[in-house]
């Protein structure tokens, strides 16, 4: 298994990014991260006016995946997350949803200890480790890893968690594939503009997927599938989460885009994943039953592809040397 350190990160997700690391489709990588504050909280005394606001939201990489070009789809399956032995929040004045109204910066340090988030002496949190920023290079202009966008980016969704896959878009060759900002936890709409961000290690596997190509992030997990879509308003981004629900499902099922529609009024989800990133992020999600209920796979392996292919042709040349001779 191959390793990316720490210090092989950006501050953005770009084309012209170097690569830390080159890998193959199918392999598995180990990757580790910062906090989002690069680990320069130590302490709930810390000075404020010590923080680089530079050295915010540092995503270890980018991982350049070699047979991957512009149109596929990369999957990222999140096999494991070990986190540190501490988290930090911190909120402040401009800060989160209630940043107006805040008139000095505050730091809580929050220890792990037994599977749990100690809050405070009455308050042990359950864990919900999971990844703040996740993503490609994006197709036009670098972004930096703070914005989430099409190519992924700081997201800030609790389901991107271990055991979740992830869809993405790719864009450049290589794809350039980058992560960090993990959390030991983080409710939906992370309000105060921070979960409780700890430095972690991570262990992955990308895959490319030659299938149709995405507009947008999709994840899935023991749950269901979700649509993951930011835009700079919310309503925009459920909107367009829900439509991309809809289209990715539709040629899969026996059912008029009606009857669709009344199956995800029915049975799916509109879900917040953060609201204080300069643009907001929602997702829809159908839930696994569904799914099943229609043998629904979002997305079919090279390998299936290539099965389905060969029976095609079987079936094909079967048929050509029986009725034509």
């Amino acid at each position: 298994m191959k390793h990316l350190a720490k210090e092989h990160f950006v501050y953005s997700m770009d084309k012209d990014n170097p690569p830390a690391l080159t890998v193959s489709s199918g392999e598995q990588i180990k990757v580790d991260t910062y906090d989002c504050f690069e680990n320069q909280i130590r302490t709930e005394d810390y000075e404020m006016e010590s923080m680089d606001w530079e050295k915010i939201n540092p995503a270890t990489g980018p991982i350049y995946v070699e047979d991957a070009e512009p149109g596929d789809v990369l999957k990222v399956h999140i096999d494991d997350i070990t986190l540190g032995d501490q988290g930090v929040m911190l909120t402040g004045p401009g800060l989160g949803v209630l940043g107006h109204r805040m008139e000095d910066f505050e730091v809580k340090i929050l220890p792990l200890k037994d599977g749990k988030v100690v809050f405070d002496e009455k308050l042990s949190l359950p864990l919900n480790p999971m990844i703040g920023v996740i993503g490609v290079a994006p197709e036009g202009e670098g972004v930096n890893c703070g914005t989430p966008d099409a190519h992924g980016g700081n997201m800030d969704t609790k389901r991107i968690a271990e055991g979740a896959t992830l869809y993405f878009p790719v864009f450049q060759k290589g794809a350039l594939l980058s992560l960090g900002d993990l959390h030991a936890a983080m409710g939906d709409g992370e309000v105060s503009v921070s979960g409780v961000e700890i430095p972690a290690e991570v262990t992955l596997t990308v895959e490319t997927l030659k299938t149709k190509s995405l507009s947008y992030p999709m994840l899935e997990d023991k749950e269901g599938a979700a649509a993951i879509v930011s835009k700079e308003t919310l309503d925009d981004a459920v909107d367009t989460a829900v439509e991309m629900m809809i289209d990715h499902l539709h040629p899969h099922l026996d059912m008029s885009l009606s009857e669709l529609t009344m199956l995800a009024s029915a049975a799916g989800q509109v879900e917040v994943s953060q609201v204080v990133d300069p643009l907001k992020t929602a997702r829809f999600s159908m839930p696994r039953y569904v799914l099943e209920a229609y043998d629904v796979q979002l997305f079919c392996s090279n390998e299936k592809v290539l099965r389905g292919i060969a029976k095609h042709f079987f079936l094909l040349q079967f048929f050509f040397e029986t009725h034509i001779s």
